[in-house]
């Protein structure tokens, strides 16, 4: 374990001082009845177009509006049974 790979997790921790290069793409995969995982080199912002840290290279998003850490998924969907149309 070390401080770029937290235990269990996969994906590198995010330098929030480096700004997304505009030669990394961002692609945004829609989970089957879950959320929408978020790579490369996006921004979060807020309503008032502030930053959003994500802590993280990878986010996932939520989209059934149960999560408790929003705008990030908690794994809510489960409990909540979402359905995606």
């Amino acid at each position: 374990m070390s401080p770029e790979h937290p235990a269990g997790d996969l994906e590198p921790v995010r330098d929030p001082s480096a700004a997304p290069g505009p030669a990394e793409p961002v692609t945004i995969t829609v989970c089957p009845d879950g959320p929408l995982l978020v790579r490369g080199g996006y921004e979060l912002l807020d309503g008032d177009d502030r930053p959003i840290d994500p802590g993280r290279a990878t986010v996932a998003l939520c989209r059934c509006g149960a999560s408790s850490i929003k705008p990030f998924c908690d794994g809510s969907h489960k409990r909540a049974r979402f359905r995606a149309r």
